[in-house]
């Protein structure tokens, strides 16, 4: 009995270090690495910074953890050594990558080995999402921008030919030009979207007109839907916001240069602003191709694109209703859409009008 007591005294004293161990060294490496981000000037989305930080600090816990292990088990100070084998063995799977690694149900006998066993389990999890999607993201960049230097290079290697004509040239000149444009736009908003999910951005709410905003947006686009011979029809009602007058305009910008892109020549566009009890609400109508069910499920979504084959005639980056959206969520609003395939789309804004 004595000996059963001391070993479950050794158990609850070697689980308790485990986690002061773990959580002592996430917590170092999240301040080792924020030293270094500001002394080296880098700036990544909170997404990788967290996987940063949760593999340096799984590392050095695999490390210590690992050291500490082999220390009291060649003295005899744990009796009960085996018991932790599985987890310690699965620390260091995770500090080397493996986020597959899974602990089965063989600690029923001690809860607090249990509850570590869980704990250990649910974290490879997380760790095993962040990592897909990461590399979701990666790749989903990569592409985006392949994709342009694709044709700037191809077309640049077709110039070289002596025997092309003048129209020949600059329409090439023109394409790569374009190409340069749209370049640009995806890096532009990648910065504006790791920006928005950092805590270094500027958030400087202000009260202002937001109809008259809305108004003279509408009206700087008018190049673009006279062009497709579209008619606009705005009722805007006087209303005064207090928010962030140059975040929100890239809102209205997204929204508004969307309806024109996807509506075809001759279609109507309706944008209305009103008073909704302490809120504002903005809707813009389009009788533009619609959005299936499917898509409307992912639209707010990093890269995503309604219509694969489209991407290339609409110079999109699958970014601009993301943006949208971390914008609105930074002002405590909400943007929803209603859309049916062939009929049009509504996107409907609410904003509180005080933040």
């Amino acid at each position: 009995m004595k000996r059963q007591a001391h070993s479950k005294l050794y158990g609850v004293l070697w689980f308790i270090t485990v986690l002061i161990l773990i959580s002592s060294m996430i917590t170092t490496a999240f301040y080792l690495t924020n030293y270094l981000f500001k002394l080296l000037n880098w700036q990544f989305i909170p997404l990788i910074i967290q996987i940063i930080n949760s593999l340096i600090g799984l590392f050095f816990s695999g490390v210590l953890i690992g050291t500490l292990s082999r220390i009291a088990r060649s003295k005899g100070w744990i009796p009960e050594m085996r018991d932790f084998s599985p987890i310690i063995t699965a620390l260091e799977k995770i500090a080397q990558g493996d986020f597959s690694i899974r602990l089965g149900a063989d600690f029923q006998d001690n809860l607090m080995i249990g509850a570590l066993a869980n704990t250990i389990n649910k974290m490879a999890l997380e760790l095993n999402q962040m990592e897909n999607m990461r590399q979701e993201f990666i790749s989903n960049v990569s592409h985006e921008i392949q994709s342009p230097l694709t044709s700037i290079r191809g077309f640049a290697q077709a110039l070289e030919d002596d025997d092309l004509s003048v129209e020949e040239r600059h329409h090439y000149l023109s394409i790569i030009e374009n190409e340069s444009t749209r370049l640009s736009r995806i890096t532009e908003d990648l910065l504006k979207l790791a920006s928005l999910e950092s805590d270094q951005l500027r958030f400087e709410p202000k009260p202002y007109r937001l109809d008259k905003q809305i108004r003279s947006l509408i009206l700087a686009g008018e190049p673009q839907w006279t062009e497709k011979k579209m008619e606009i029809d705005a009722s805007l009602k006087e209303v005064i916001i207090t928010a962030d007058e140059d975040l929100l305009s890239q809102v209205w910008l997204n929204l508004i240069h969307n309806s024109i892109k996807f509506t075809p020549e001759g279609g109507t566009i309706k944008v209305v602003l009103n008073y909704q009890d302490e809120k504002i609400e903005f809707k813009i109508s389009d009788t533009g191709m619609g959005i299936s069910p499917q898509d409307q499920l992912h639209i707010f979504e990093r890269f995503y694109k309604t219509d694969k084959s489209r991407t290339r005639s609409k110079e999109g980056s699958g970014l601009g209703l993301s943006i949208a959206k971390k914008i609105l969520d930074l002002h405590k609003g909400m943007i929803h859409v209603e859309s049916e395939v062939g009929k049009g789309t509504t996107f409907i804004v609410s904003l509180p009008v005080k933040q």
